[in-house]
């Protein structure tokens, strides 16, 4: 998709985001990668939107996934 952008993203037990830019980039803060999913941000809410806003987007998205899917 030329017009948007990855993030990837892990929902916690609690219900929380955690939001990082890349698999080794959560690796690095100790998350495994295969607890990740990959998220595609359109574009505008990538560049502009508050972090706020893409969190809820990347929320929003999880819900809407089954559980134990990447």
């Amino acid at each position: 998709m030329s017009d948007t952008n990855a993030l990837y993203a892990i929902r916690h037990a609690d219900g929380s985001v955690s939001l990082y830019i890349d698999e080794e980039y959560a690796k690095d803060r100790g998350i495994d990668p295969s607890a990740l999913t990959r998220v595609e941000i359109p574009r505008e809410l990538f560049s502009s939107g508050t972090v706020q806003e893409v969190r809820e987007y990347v929320a929003s998205y999880l819900e809407t996934r089954p559980l134990g899917t990447a």
